[in-house]
This record gives structure tokens, C-alpha cells and sequence, in this order.
């Protein structure tokens, strides 16, 4: 999990994580998407393939970036447990809420 945040945590690695969410794309075209010389491109898609969230696939003399899936499966499952806990806050949030709008109600008919 550390892995994958340090390697999303750089702009330019988290930019080309978005480009791929629509499809494989060369080192070329990752780098001229971003206005990056190719061999910054390689070295941001080294750490992603390094921390695992992209795979290449050689092509001739071409690479070809994908995202894999299963980072991005554990990280998500790892956000759902907070997501359970902000839920259960908000729930207790606006039980209590409700508790205080009737007890404003009940105050405004006394007056």
C-alpha cells in the first residue's frame, strides 16, 4: 500500500495513471500527452511498474503501458474501511441532528 501512494503521490506519476485509465498507450504518446521528454516519461513509468500499478508489454521497439488492476482493488478495499467509519460518524451525526431539531420544536411550542 505505501508503494502505491508514494508512486501516485508525484504529480506527473498520478497524471499518467489518468491517461491510462482509458486504454495502453506508448512511452511516446504517455510523453507527449504531458509535455514530458520521453526519457522523464520512462522513468515515472519505471517507479509505476516498479510499485506495480502499471504492466508493459514490448512491441518491436515500442512499449506499451496498461494499468493493472489489482493496486488499484487493494487500495480501494483499504479507502471502503474509512469509508465505514465516516458513514457510521454521519449517521451518528444525523441521529443526534435529529434529536436537537426536536427538542427545538418542542421549545418553539412552549412559546
Amino acid at each position: 500500500m505505501k508503494t502505491t501512494l508514494n508512486a501516485l503521490a508525484e504529480p506527473n506519476r498520478l497524471q499518467i495513471v489518468e491517461l491510462l485509465r482509458d486504454g495502453p498507450l506508448t512511452v511516446g504518446e504517455i510523453a507527449e500527452q504531458l509535455g514530458l521528454n520521453q526519457p522523464q516519461a520512462s522513468k515515472h513509468l519505471r517507479v509505476l511498474n516498479n510499485a506495480g500499478l502499471v504492466e508493459v508489454q514490448a512491441m518491436a521497439n515500442r512499449r506499451i503501458y496498461k494499468l493493472r488492476a489489482e493496486p488499484f482493488k487493494e487500495l480501494d478495499a483499504w479507502l471502503e474501511s474509512y469509508r465505514k467509519i465516516w458513514n457510521e460518524r454521519f449517521d451518528r451525526l444525523d441521529d443526534y441532528l435529529q434529536v436537537l431539531q426536536g427538542k427545538e420544536v418542542k421549545n418553539d411550542d412552549k412559546q
